[in-house]
Formats: C-alpha cells, sequence, structure tokens
C-alpha cells in the first residue's frame, strides 16, 4: 500500500472513531463508561439499550422519521420546479431570486423562534409533527433548489431540445427527460435534507412538548442535574445515527453518481 494510502486510511479511522466509541459505550455499564482513564476491556451487555427503550423511545423515532421524510419530499417536489425555472427556463431576474432563496437561510433560527410560536399557537398546531415538518420544508427548501439547479444546469441541451422537437410537453419533459437523468442528483439532496431535519433540535424542543417530540429532544432528556448518563447516552445516540446510516448506504450508489454529476465534462 502506497504512502498516500496509508495516511488516507488514518485519516478515515480518526475521523471513525469518534463514532466508534460511541458504538463501544452504549453497550458498557455507567461505572465503566465514566472512569478515568477510559475502561478498553468490558463485559458487553444490553442494559442501555433496555433502559432506552423503556422510556418510550419508539414515539420519538416516529415523529422524527414522519417529520424528516415528509419534510425531504415536500422540499424536493417544491424545488424541483423552482430549479427547472431557474437553470432552464431562465425567468426574469433569475439570479435575484437564487439569491433570494439562499438569502433565508441566513436568518438565524433564534429570530425566527417567536413569530413561528405565535402563529402556531394561534393556528392551534403547536406540538404538532405536521407542523414541525412544514417548519422543516421551508428550511430545507432553499438549499434543495440550489442544488437540484446545479444538476439541471449540467445536463446536455442538446437531450431537451431534442425532446421539445418531439413534442415533449414540460410536465413530460420532467418527467420522462429531465427527472431520469438527474435522480442521483436529486438522491444526494434528499438525503441532505433528511439529514439536516433528522438533527434539527432548535425548533424541536421550542415548538413540541410531549406529542411531536423527535430525538434530538429524547437525548437532552439523559443530560441532567444528577450528572451526564455516558453509557445510555450513546445507546440513544447510537440507536438515533441508525436511521440516518441505513438511508446513506442504501442509496450509496445513486450518492457518488449525484455527488459527482456534472464533475466531469
Amino acid at each position: 500500500m502506497s504512502v498516500a494510502g496509508i495516511l488516507a486510511w488514518g485519516a478515515g479511522l480518526l475521523f471513525f472513531f469518534p463514532v466508534l466509541w460511541m458504538f463501544t459505550t452504549g453497550f458498557k455499564q455507567e461505572a465503566e463508561a465514566s472512569t478515568d482513564p477510559p475502561t478498553f476491556l468490558f463485559l458487553p451487555t444490553l442494559d442501555q439499550y433496555r433502559a432506552v427503550l423503556g422510556r418510550d423511545f419508539v414515539p420519538y423515532l416516529l415523529n422524527s422519521l414522519t417529520a424528516s421524510v415528509l419534510s425531504t419530499v415536500l422540499a424536493i417536489v417544491l424545488a424541483v420546479p423552482a430549479a427547472y425555472a431557474l437553470s432552464l427556463a431562465k425567468i426574469p431576474r433569475w439570479r435575484d431570486s437564487l439569491f433570494f432563496f439562499i438569502s433565508t437561510k441566513l436568518l438565524p433560527p433564534v429570530a425566527m423562534i417567536l413569530p413561528l410560536y405565535v402563529l402556531a399557537t394561534n393556528l392551534g398546531v403547536l406540538d404538532n409533527v405536521t407542523a414541525l415538518a412544514m417548519i422543516y420544508t421551508a428550511m430545507n427548501a432553499p438549499l434543495a433548489v440550489w442544488m437540484i439547479r446545479s444538476f439541471l444546469a449540467e445536463l446536455p441541451k442538446a437531450v431537451l431540445e431534442a425532446a421539445r422537437v418531439d413534442g415533449a410537453t414540460w410536465s413530460v419533459e420532467i418527467r420522462s427527460v429531465i427527472l431520469p437523468m438527474i435522480a442521483p442528483g436529486i438522491a444526494a439532496t434528499a438525503l441532505i435534507c433528511f439529514i439536516f431535519a433528522w438533527n434539527e433540535f432548535f425548533f424541536a424542543v421550542s415548538l413540541t412538548a410531549t406529542q411531536a417530540a423527535t430525538v434530538p429532544v429524547f437525548l437532552v432528556g439523559f443530560i441532567t442535574g444528577e450528572g451526564l448518563f455516558w453509557a445510555r447516552l450513546s445507546a440513544a445516540s447510537t440507536m438515533a445515527a441508525l436511521p440516518v446510516i441505513l438511508a446513506g448506504w442504501s442509496a450509496q450508489r445513486w450518492l457518488v453518481r449525484g455527488l459527482s454529476l456534472g464533475a466531469v465534462k
């Protein structure tokens, strides 16, 4: 193996080590997880995972899945026609529109929480997972527009012109020509939107209580005045990371193609 390969493997293991340590700590007892120096040899136990499931972890997991999946689907559905208009149709002042989309990401979440809280209270959707999904959609849609637009801008113009010459309508062009060609890019965009929605904490902790609380809110429950329960928190974090890991693993073929789409001309 070359020196570059050894360095690459070393860097990969270095970045993966915190994840591995979290995974192994979830199989320790609390006394073993808090020792200094750390305990490397121990008898694995599933007590921490049983304790996490005993604290009604499943409802939090379902809330996170509902909000993340729904917001991701809505963000992609809204972003595709918007990105088409900004890349291929070239609407008037399209550069200003692009800047407007990305400018919404510059506003800090803390500046939005008060009007969102008042609006959710007046509409009666406070502590509602659907309302949380709508907020996540608005949060991820600008990013989805920018990413999908970059993929659309790299499409061969000759293919689109041929479809139009054959009489393809706007809907047929998108459904039968454009979407199959940028499917890897859409998969990459969808996964990023899903991860951002899954990990979001500020809006979830501010706008939910018991009915719509998500996994990040659940994890905070292990930080108490009695101390930090490292082993139980590691077990809960491992379970919380599994859906994202499985989603990335199942879509890895699409992700490699999507993230490299347009990189080679």
